[in-house]
């Protein structure tokens, strides 16, 4: 648990732009499409933060927790899903840490496209300084393991629908 405080500690200031990013997109990404709930997954122990907050709820989404939240929040209760996006740290196979876009992100913000070059570095460090801490721990390891194969699998997913 102490690698997911330090985690959401490195991202609890710095964010993808040295402005507010939800300017540019109008804060999409906290915000459900009609019709459907969205929310961002828990990393493990995470959940903790959350069981007395109001507005906020949790679901099952296999072996992990999604959280939904109320659509607006304070900095400070964002979910370390959230302080990383668009960007995730991916477990490589030989055990170190890359920050990569996150694919589910390309959907709905404008900075996805551009990837980390279109982002404060100061961010993109921390994201990848979360992820080092992480690993520390077996738990997050086997979290950010799940993550990259999902994200391997969307990769697949999109270049079979788009070619790109």
């Amino acid at each position: 648990m102490i690698a997911l405080e330090e985690a959401r500690g490195l991202l609890a200031e710095v964010t993808p732009l040295k402005t507010d990013c939800g300017r540019v997109c109008g804060g999409i990404c906290c915000r459900s499409m009609e019709g459907e709930e969205t929310g961002m997954l828990l990393f493990p122990g995470e959940e903790d933060f959350y069981e007395d907050l109001d507005g906020w709820r949790m679901l099952p989404a296999g072996r992990d927790l999604l959280l939904i939240c109320p659509g607006e929040c304070a900095r400070e209760d964002r979910p370390l899903s959230c302080r990383m996006f668009p960007l995730m740290p991916v477990l490589r196979e030989d055990g170190s840490v890359a920050v990569r876009t996150d694919e589910r992100s390309r959907a709905v913000c404008p900075l996805a496209k551009q990837g980390k070059r279109g982002m404060d570095p100061a961010f993109v460090q921390a994201v990848r300084e979360a992820g080092e801490r992480l690993i520390r721990e077996s738990a997050q390891r086997a979290f950010l393991r799940r993550r990259a194969e999902e994200q391997e699998e969307l990769k697949r997913l999109r270049k079979a629908l788009t070619g790109d």
